[in-house]
């Protein structure tokens, strides 16, 4: 129960955020950076930075640092990639840390001043369990475990240059086995500048 209203609180104060400084900057961005393409921007004006992270400390430690670099290509589409580590400590079981790392690319969008559809590939190197069927013996290997993932996103700008992004994503290769994530559906919330 307390998870559940912990849960409540987290999206209480995400909506809020995005109403508060979405309010105070209606019609100021279309995309993570402004661009006119008869300019011919150089790279450098184009590119964006940010990402998301994660900390939470107690008996079950976690910490998340997904940083991401992606370029607009047009005024509402852009691409990227991104690096994610993940470590992982649940006290509760002895052996319990864990240490989860890999990449991505990404595909975004804007087909609203403020909604992106956003599509990803993402592999991740995790510890998996494996069941030999001879002996039906239980043995942990490291394996790529591949998430093609695609959703809706909302951005809510920060001045010219950067905002915060809030994406709702569902994992289509979502296997309950094998996934770090603990369901197919896959809530981020990460800045770019």
């Amino acid at each position: 129960m307390l998870l559940w209203k912990s849960k409540r609180l987290l999206l209480l104060g995400v909506i809020f955020c995005l109403t508060y400084f979405s309010s105070s900057t209606i019609g100021t961005v279309l995309a993570q950076r402004v661009i006119y393409p008869e300019d011919n921007p150089p790279l450098e004006e184009r590119m964006y930075f940010g990402g998301n992270g994660s900390l939470q400390f107690g008996t079950v430690t976690f910490v998340e640092v997904s940083p991401l670099a992606g370029v607009m290509i047009t005024e509402r589409y852009s691409v990227g990639l991104g690096a994610t580590y993940q470590y992982l400590n649940n006290r509760f079981y002895q052996n319990g840390q864990a240490h989860i790392y890999g990449g991505r690319i990404f595909n975004r969008f804007n087909v609203l001043p403020k909604f992106f559809l956003h599509a990803e590939y993402e592999a991740l190197n995790v510890e998996v369990e494996n069941v030999n069927p001879n002996t039906n013996e239980v043995f942990i290997t490291r394996d790529w475990v591949p998430g093609m993932m695609g959703g809706v996103g909302y951005f809510t700008p920060f001045g010219d240059r950067g905002g915060m992004n809030f994406m709702l994503l569902y994992n289509f290769t979502y296997d309950n086995r094998r996934s770090p994530y603990n369901e197919p559906y896959v809530i981020r919330v990460g800045f770019v500048f």
